[in-house]
């Protein structure tokens, strides 16, 4: 008879705290701005947007790790909300300037598919928290995708790529930073199935 092994629980206070509450209404919020944007076509309302998605993004992570509530559950809460609110705000991009569509729909493909099975890839190993410690796993697919630098590349370098392409009509831009985010995340896609299937080894960070 097969047995279900139930996942290590987690307390009501770290479930409720105070990261995940951030993370709730930081997407709520940035969700509610992203709607306006797109019903009204206002430029202001879509800045507002990303910049209640971005500074949300940041605080949550920071609150978790201040007062060292980072879990599983939050981390993957987090990814989820992220998607969401990147979609909405792609569509109310998209619906105000019909030209962007090209570049944030090679975005969206890169963020909602590529770049979620790479966030997810933590759970692989049950002792990393989250994306941010994947350094202990593999540290070249931390620097591609969790390091500073290219988290605040990893949905900003599209975004304000489609703005000045839009000042200055040099759209070529925007296309050439979103194919290059694909190239990133498929070289980390390809070397996390080698470390998977055991054809390479995952080299850690040493700290």
């Amino acid at each position: 008879m097969s047995t279900t092994h139930l996942p290590r629980p987690v307390s009501v206070e770290l479930l409720l705290g105070w990261p995940n509450r951030i993370t709730l209404v930081r997407t709520v919020i940035a969700m509610a701005v992203a709607t306006a944007a797109f019903l009204t076509g206002d430029f202001v309302w879509l800045v507002a947007g990303y910049l209640t998605y971005w500074l949300g993004d940041s605080l949550d992570g920071g609150v978790a790790r201040y007062l060292k509530q980072e879990t599983v559950v939050g981390a993957v809460f987090d990814i989820v909300c992220d998607r969401a609110c990147c979609s909405l705000l792609a569509a109310a991009f998209m619906a105000t300037y019909p030209e962007v569509v090209g570049p944030l729909a090679i975005f969206l493909f890169q963020f909602g598919v590529l770049d979620t099975m790479l966030s997810l890839a933590f759970l692989l190993w049950p002792d990393t928290l989250s994306p941010n410690y994947f350094y202990k796993v593999d540290q070249k697919i931390y620097i591609w995708n969790w390091s500073r630098i290219a988290k605040g590349l990893n949905t900003g370098a599209v975004v304000v790529s489609l703005v000045i392409g839009q000042l200055t009509g040099f759209m070529e831009l925007p296309y050439a930073v979103a194919l290059a985010a694909v190239v990133v995340k498929s070289a980390s896609l390809y070397r996390l199935l080698l470390i998977i299937t055991g054809r390479r080894p995952a080299v850690p960070a040493v700290r």
